[in-house]
């Protein structure tokens, strides 16, 4: 499967692996790059050292390239930087913060950059920073999220029509014919978050694992949009801080409630009562722990599969 996205990160497959923080290390990123796809250490949960760590077993365990995803509000960001560029990484996903901050720093080190954005507005802004790709992401997602509830349904063909640099589409895809269905948007390639979690390679604790597994429909909410949006699952954290809402709460009052760690507690401890569990509306179609490698391998034969059948497919109008 070849396009310009494929070209543009010399990767098998336009499939992509979210770097998501506690959940993505080095056993996800370097499995899903094995595969064919390509896959990021999620560094927004690690100190410097530990992402320096993680980059040097990934390099070890594929010589396929993969990418470190950059949040830019990292307290030790110029530490993160400075490790990515001594190491060479060849791809740098950036997100919440401004593109222009980094991407000229980045670039000039030989490195792709990519911003995740949750509308056209601010992909338009990324493209104009210089990025080399874009990610969209729709308020299926998981963790934190666009404040507009912009659906990938919507938000792709918007996106599509103002930019012209290659296209990644992120949110409630999970299946190779979400894959199918965001490329005929206008997409050039996919980004997956929630599936990879249930993966032996995650980093995610095994509670949470199971937790996703066992999830419905309706199982997750966007919330704390006063502070900073994320999807979460419903537990007895998530009913505290409908609770406080209810109660009218203040930011103040809300960020105390939220507290530190809380995703750490959560995604990472197991803590499925007081943590903060990340998780897009996608988990409830996961059911199933499978390897890394096999998650990209069933995406891309069942995305080949539904391409076929409305390439055969005869409509009377």
């Amino acid at each position: 499967m070849k396009n310009k996205l494929t070209e543009l990160f010399q990767v098998q497959y336009p499939l992509i692996q979210a770097g998501m923080i506690w959940c993505s290390g080095w056993e996800l990123a370097s499995a899903v790059s094995n595969a064919g796809g390509l896959g990021i250490i999620g560094s927004g949960s690690m100190y410097p050292e530990i992402l320096d760590e993680h980059i040097r077993k990934c390099k070890a365990a594929t010589d396929k390239p993969f990418a470190v995803n950059l949040p830019m509000l990292y307290p030790n960001i110029e530490e993160h930087i400075q490790t990515i560029i001594k190491h060479q990484v060849p791809v740098v996903f950036t997100s919440a913060g401004n593109p222009k901050t980094y991407t000229s720093r980045l670039k000039e080190a030989g490195i792709t950059v990519v911003h995740v954005v949750s509308s056209a507005k601010f992909a338009l802004k990324a493209q104009e920073a210089g990025v080399d790709a874009i990610v969209a992401e729709g308020f299926e997602a998981g963790g934190h999220n666009g404040r507009d509830e912009t659906t990938i349904m919507c938000l792709i063909p918007m996106v599509k029509s103002a930019v012209s640099i290659p296209l990644i589409a992120a949110g409630g895809i999970g299946t190779g014919r979400g894959m199918l269905a965001a490329m005929t948007l206008g997409a050039d390639g996919v980004q997956i978050g929630s599936r990879f979690i249930a993966s032996p390679e995650s980093s995610a604790h095994p509670n949470f694992k199971t937790e996703i597994l066992n999830a419905k429909e309706g199982d997750t909410m966007l919330t704390l949009k006063e502070l900073t949006p994320v999807r979460l699952m419903k537990n007895a954290f998530f009913e505290k801080v409908e609770q406080a809402y209810g109660q009218g709460a203040t930011n103040e009052q809300l960020n105390e409630l939220l507290g530190r760690g809380r995703a750490k507690k959560g995604m990472f401890e197991g803590d499925l009562i007081e943590g903060e569990l990340e998780v897009g509306q996608i988990s409830g179609l996961i059911s199933e722990m499978k390897p890394a490698g096999e998650i990209v391998r069933e995406i891309i034969a069942e995305f080949k599969v539904a391409l076929e059948e409305r390439s055969n497919s005869k409509y009377i109008f």
